[in-house]
């Protein structure tokens, strides 16, 4: 029978126990609840800011780029004109001299 209190005793304390330790986590999550927390983003908004602009930057840096090797991809030309005419007349008359040849 001793055994037996004993054991019911231990299970008393465990089960006290483990009831203040609720108690206690009650405590602190009301205490959580009623908390706020204020963040300052002030500094962020600042560091987000200055990212912005030179994104900003970057992006107007690009543009120009684009700009000027759009300019010179038209301006530049791989053939002159007369030289591409000259070729295209050159190639009929000796596709005509051809023909009439086999003809």
């Amino acid at each position: 029978m001793t055994k037996l209190e004993e054991l019911t005793t231990l299970l008393v304390d465990e089960i006290n126990d483990f009831n203040k330790g609720i108690d206690k986590l009650e405590k602190i999550n009301e205490q959580l609840k009623n908390t706020k927390i204020k963040m300052d983003f002030s500094e962020y908004k600042s560091i987000n800011e200055a990212h912005q602009q030179k994104i900003a930057d970057h992006l107007k840096s690009i543009e120009r780029f684009e700009s000027r090797f759009e300019n010179k991809i038209k301006a530049a030309k791989i053939y002159p004109t007369w030289a591409v005419a000259a070729f295209i007349i050159a190639l009929l008359i000796a596709i005509s001299s051809i023909l009439y040849i086999l003809v």
